[in-house]
């Protein structure tokens, strides 16, 4: 929820008489891009403090699955048997996600085996188990997985689909609370200091424009933080804050409910803005409520209240979402035959079951679609399937099968009825050296930040992946504290 006190500010040092505490770098937020921001800045000879908001370090990092999205060759893809190279994962990823910076995404590619084997040597647990299945986060403890549209046409044209998901190993979910307590093991080992319970409200910039300090607030008032190298901005994304949500992203449902913790209100990305900080794909969101597992609901068909389908079923469940809220009224069915009927796995995704019918022509009525139009879409449907062919949509042939055993089935995937769950995509422009770019464009001196906090890869449901987020965040949450140590 928003704090309507909360007022992000820009401050000039000599409005305060004295500094209550100095580093070199300052890091706001603990998650895994401040973890990984600090551990470096530590490395490169830095007295680095951390000023954290909750009463520990570990944010929404921590409640994830802990999955990294990473490629070009990691010791985990060559034990499963897979070739991948720095090459074949930018292409895919610049031709899927709609990434405007290809520096940046060039950058993640040609160190992500290096960022990978990093995170491992930290003490972060991952096996060489590969899941093959297709589920939202694969059940075992497998590290591999698919995790994002490799797979989908026209994508794997593009280049060579390779699956780039590395989980933590940990069976199904909860991985990444495993991932932040090694890394904030790490960071005490080293020294890294921190400041709990204390929500930064201003920035510090003298004379000359660089930005050279943070306030913040504790239970004992406000604090003044010197530092004396740099910032960098981690304290996560938006998607708790209703009102930026809105404002940025006025077309996104506001049944869906928000992923995250409590603090993932958008206080680094206001503590950029009062910075004259350039903010990018602020109304780029991830959603989900995937009607997967078990997978042979993919073989089922996505309709709209037309009657006409609109995407690949076997597209990441993200990019599905996207594609759903983009129909009319949000509505969406997933229609079936008896050969596969299943009920979706996903318990909180709440998809109900409308109804059962006899024949196509009894379905098309019962969800009050135009006369003709759902049995024009089984016919051509089920003629594609029977030759292995989906001419609209270029569905793999692993998930085509005609649905033409009767009875039929439909459940209702609409937005207004399902529970949808988000994270928001855009925040704070930055260079591919993690420094935070003006609205210019120019460089704001001392200032850095990575993490959920900024528009990094992926820009919208329609391109992420899942591990978009912890990957890209921990690499980049290392350059900026590298960058920030020697600044």
């Amino acid at each position: 929820m928003t704090d309507p006190d909360y007022c992000a500010e820009i401050l000039s040092p000599s409005t305060i008489d004295h500094w209550d505490d100095s580093a070199d770098v300052i890091v706001i937020g603990y998650g895994i891009a401040g973890a990984c921001a600090a551990l470096e800045a530590r490395r490169a000879g830095a007295d680095v403090l951390v000023i954290e908001r909750a009463s520990g370090g570990g944010g929404a990092s921590a409640l994830s699955a802990g999955i990294f999205y990473f490629g070009g060759g990691t010791d985990v893809q060559m034990a499963a048997g897979y070739e991948d190279t720095p090459d074949n994962m930018f292409d895919f990823l610049m031709a899927s996600t709609g990434a405007p910076d290809a520096q940046l995404v060039r950058r993640f590619c040609d160190n992500s085996v290096a960022q990978f084997d990093w995170l491992e040597a930290q003490g972060v647990p991952f096996n060489r188990g590969h899941y093959k299945g297709k589920s939202v986060i694969a059940p075992t403890d497998d590290c591999l997985a698919s995790t994002g549209n490799e797979k989908l046409w026209p994508f794997n044209k593009i280049s060579i689909p390779v699956p780039r998901g590395h989980k933590v190993a940990k069976e199904g979910d909860g991985g990444g609370a495993l991932a932040m307590a090694a890394l904030i093991a790490a960071c005490e080992r080293e020294g890294v200091r921190v400041e709990a319970d204390s929500r930064v409200n201003a920035l510090f910039r003298d004379e000359a424009g660089r930005i050279i300090g943070v306030r913040a607030k504790q239970s004992d008032g406000q604090k003044f933080f010197r530092a004396a190298r740099g910032v960098v901005l981690a304290a996560g994304a938006f998607g708790m804050n209703r009102e930026m949500v809105s404002h940025y992203a006025p077309q996104f449902p506001n049944s869906c409910e928000p992923l995250g913790i409590p603090n993932n209100d958008g206080d680094a990305i206001r503590l950029g803005q009062a910075a004259n900080a350039e903010l990018r794909s602020m109304d780029g969101i991830i959603a989900t409520a995937s009607f997967y597992p078990p997978e042979q609901l993919i073989k089922a068909i996505l309709v709209n209240s037309d009657g006409e389908r609109f995407v690949a079923e076997d597209s990441y469940h993200g990019r599905t979402a996207q594609a759903i809220m983009e129909q009319r009224g949000t509505t969406a069915y997933l229609v079936m035959d008896s050969a596969i009927f299943a009920y979706p796995e996903v318990d909180n995704a709440h998809h109900r079951l409308v109804d059962g019918w006899e024949t196509v022509a009894e379905m098309e009525a019962g969800l009050d679609m135009p006369h003709g139009s759902l049995q024009r879409t089984m016919k051509k449907y089920n003629e594609g399937a029977a030759q292995g062919d989906d001419a609209l949509f270029h569905k793999d042939k692993d998930w085509l099968q005609p649905l033409d055993q009767g009875p039929y089935a439909a459940f209702e995937v609409s937005y207004s009825n399902s529970c949808y769950y988000y994270i928001t995509l855009g925040g704070l422009k930055t260079s591919s050296d993690a420094e935070v770019l003006d609205t210019c464009g120019n460089v704001i001196p001392g200032l850095f930040a990575a993490g959920a906090c900024v528009s990094s890869i992926a820009q919208d449901g329609r391109g992420y992946a899942s591990g978009l987020m912890l990957g890209p965040a921990s690499y980049f949450g290392r350059v900026a504290g590298e960058n920030a140590a020697s600044a």
